[in-house]
């Protein structure tokens, strides 16, 4: 498996949220990550794949839900986030392409 494909492992999407646009106008950018994944590697990865230099990494986990389908309980899966502070004039543009 490639470098790039690895990077890609650990971050897996860019959140789009009221919350996470309100942080990006304070230079941070908020990501899905693997549950599996520490600081420094979302770090590096996001680094490696954005060219930007990364000031600072906080996560949380957040617990997914207990639902019914059918009848059937079901659990939701934990998804943990990254806000991810750039230095200052690193942008990351993640819009939604709409």
């Amino acid at each position: 498996m490639s470098a790039k494909a690895e990077l890609y492992d650990v971050i897996r999407k860019p959140i789009i949220t009221e919350k996470a646009t309100m942080a990006s106008e304070n230079g941070a950018v908020v990501f899905e990550v693997a549950i599996d994944a520490n600081k420094p590697q979302i770090k590096e990865a996001v680094e490696a794949l954005f060219g930007v230099k990364v000031k600072a990494v906080n996560t949380t986990i957040t617990k997914g839900k207990s639902k019914r389908f059918r009848g059937q309980l079901g659990r939701r899966k934990d998804v943990k986030k990254a806000y991810v502070t750039l230095e200052e004039g690193n942008t990351i543009d993640v819009s939604t392409g709409l």
